[in-house]
C-alpha cells in the first residue's frame, strides 16, 4: 500500500511530497510528519518535481518493498541532479535496517532517519536547508508517538473520515521470520490519556472512525506503570470520545484475551471485524516460526470469539514457502482456511529478511513451488470471499461513507461494520455519514448497493 498526500499548494511556501511504502503504521508516521510541517507553513504536492522536500517512508517486512525503494531512488536521482537543493529523505524500516549504508549507496540522499526519529525530523529538515548538512540519525527512543495536540488542533485542516492512531510501537514476540523487532524495537505503549486526547482532536476535525494501530496491538499497556489492559483502553475510548466506529490492527492470537473478546459483544462502537494473523496451519511450521500456538489453539480462539460475536468478520495474514515447508504442511494451511472460512486474507510468499532466525533455516522452498502454492491458496480464499459477498445480496447494511468511489459515475464508497467495501450512487453530501444501503450485487472484492430512500437528500 502506498499513498501520496494531497493538499492545496502555494508557490510562496515550501512543498513536501510524501511517498509511503508498506503498512498503516507507516501511513500514520507520514501523516504525523505532514501535519507537523503544516504548522511550519509547508504545503503538500502530489508532484515530486514541484517539491522542496521529498520524504520516502519505507517498509522492510518483505523484500519486494525494499526493491521498490531502490527503483524509486534511481528515478529521483535525475530530479536531484536537476534540482540539487531539494531535500531528499529516506525513513522507516529500511532506513533503520541499512542505516548509513543508504547514503553510501545513494550519496544524493540528504537525510536518513530511523523509525523512532519522526518527531525530530522537522528540525533536521530546517538544518539541512540552512547548513546544507547531511543528517543520519537513529534515536533509541522517540519523545512522542503521537501528534502535537495543542498546535495541531488550532490549525486549519480537516481529518479524514477514517483516521489511524498508533497506540504502541515495537514487538516483543520475535517470530523467526519477522524483522519488526529489529527495526521497530521492543514494545512501547503510549499513555491512554494521550491516545484519548488525540482521538478527541481528530473527532473535532471530522473523523468518524478510528483504527488503533500497533505491531501487536492487543498487548497494549503491559509495559505502562501501572499496566493498562487493551480492553480498558477500548472502554475508555467508547465512553470518553464521540467517534461512531472503532477498529484495531494487528492482533496476535496468543494475546486475544477473554476480556478483549467480550468487547466485541459489549461495546457498540467496536466494529465486528477482527484481523487475526495465523501465518501457517502446520504445527511444525508454527513452532519453527515461534508463533506460540498450534492450529487447534487458533481454531479454539476463533470458536470462542464467535461465541461472543457470531457474525464477526475474520481476516488474517498467511504465508507460503516458509523454510522446510513440505506439501503436507501446506495442506494443513489450506485445511485451516477451510475450517475458519475467513472473510479475506492477506497472503504472500516467504522471503528471507535480515537479522531473522528464519533466514538461516533450510532447506529453502523454491520459487516455483511458492508461486504454485500461493496461487492455490488465493483461489481457495477467493471462492470463500465471493460466496460470502454473494450472501450479502438483498441485505440492508449500514455504510460509513468515506468518499467518492474510484468507479466514478457519481458513485460513493464506504464500508460496512464488517469491513466490506460498498459502492453505490449518492450525493457527495453523504460523505462522513452512516447510511442504509441495500446490497444488490456481491463481487470478488466488493459489494454494489442501492441507497435507501430515507437517506436521499
Amino acid at each position: 500500500m502506498m499513498r501520496d498526500h494531497l493538499l492545496l499548494t502555494s508557490c510562496q511556501k515550501r512543498r513536501i511530497f510524501v511517498h509511503t511504502f508498506g503498512c498503516q503504521m507507516n501511513e500514520y508516521d507520514s501523516l504525523r510528519l505532514v501535519r507537523t510541517l503544516l504548522l511550519r507553513g509547508y504545503v503538500t504536492t502530489t508532484k515530486p518535481s514541484e517539491a522542496d522536500v521529498i520524504f520516502i517512508n519505507t517498509c522492510s517486512v518483505r523484500a519486494k518493498a525494499e526493491q521498490k525503494l531502490y527503483s524509486l531512488l534511481g528515478r529521483l536521482k535525475r530530479l536531484k541532479d536537476q534540482r540539487p537543493n531539494v531535500v531528499l529523505i529516506v525513513g522507516g524500516c529500511v532506513a533503520q535496517q541499512l542505516k548509513g549504508a543508504i547514503v553510501e549507496r545513494f550519496p544524493f540522499v540528504d537525510i536518513v532517519v530511523g523509525t523512532r526519529g519522526i518527531s525530530e525530523l522537522p528540525d533536521r529538515i530546517e538544518r539541512v536547508f540552512e547548513l546544507r548538512s547531511r543528517e543520519v540519525f537513529f534515536p533509541d527512543e522517540e519523545t512522542s508517538l503521537g501528534l502535537n495536540h495543542l498546535d495541531v488542533a488550532s490549525t486549519n485542516w480537516s481529518a479524514e473520515v477514517v483516521e489511524f492512531v498508533t497506540i504502541m510501537q515495537g514487538c516483543d514476540n520475535f517470530c523467526s521470520y519477522c524483522i519488526v523487532p529489529h527495526v521497530r524495537g521492543r514494545e512501547r505503549s503510549r499513555p491512554s490519556h494521550e491516545i484519548i486526547e488525540e482521538i478527541r482532536m481528530l473527532s473535532a476535525k471530522g473523523a468518524k472512525e478510528i483504527v488503533l494501530l500497533g505491531q501487536n496491538v492487543n498487548s497494549y499497556g503491559k509495559n505502562l506503570s501501572p499496566p493498562v489492559r487493551f480492553s480498558e483502553l477500548i472502554e475508555r475510548i467508547a465512553s470518553e470520545t464521540d467517534i461512531i466506529r472503532l477498529r484495531f490492527t494487528t492482533s496476535h492470537p496468543k494475546d486475544l484475551t477473554e476480556d478483549l473478546m467480550a468487547c466485541f459483544r459489549d461495546i457498540s462502537i467496536l466494529c465486528p471485524h477482527l484481523h487475526l494473523p495465523f501465518q501457517a496451519g502446520s504445527d511444525r511450521i508454527l513452532s519453527m516460526m515461534n508463533r506460540g500456538y498450534t492450529q487447534l489453539d487458533y481454531i479454539k480462539k476463533v470458536e470462542r470469539i464467535r461465541s461472543y460475536r457470531p457474525d464477526i468478520a475474520l481476516t488474517a495474514d498467511v504465508m507460503v514457502g516458509f523454510p522446510t515447508e513440505e506439501e503436507k504442511d501446506f495442506r494443513e494451511t489450506l485445511k485451516l482456511i477451510e475450517i475458519v472460512e475467513f472473510d479475506g486474507l492477506f497472503s504472500f510468499k516467504y522471503s528471507d529478511r535480515p537479522f531473522t532466525v528464519a533466514s538461516s533455516m533450510g532447506p529453502k522452498v523454491d520459487e516455483r513451488t511458492k508461486t504454485r502454492r500461493l496461487a492455490e491458496l488465493q483461489k481457495l480464499q477467493k471462492d470463500i470471499t465471493f460466496r460470502k459477498n454473494r450472501a450479502e445480496e438483498g441485505t440492508i447494511r449500514t455504510v460509513l461513507v468515506e468518499g467518492e468511489s474510484r468507479l466514478g459515475s457519481g458513485q460513493l464508497t464506504g464500508r460496512t461494520p464488517h469491513n466490506r467495501i460498498v459502492n453505490f450512487e449518492g450525493p457527495k453530501e453523504l460523505i462522513g455519514k452512516e447510511v442504509a444501503v441495500r446490497i444488490t450485487e456481491g463481487y470478488a472484492h466488493s459489494l454494489k448497493g442501492e441507497l435507501m430512500m430515507e437517506n436521499k437528500l
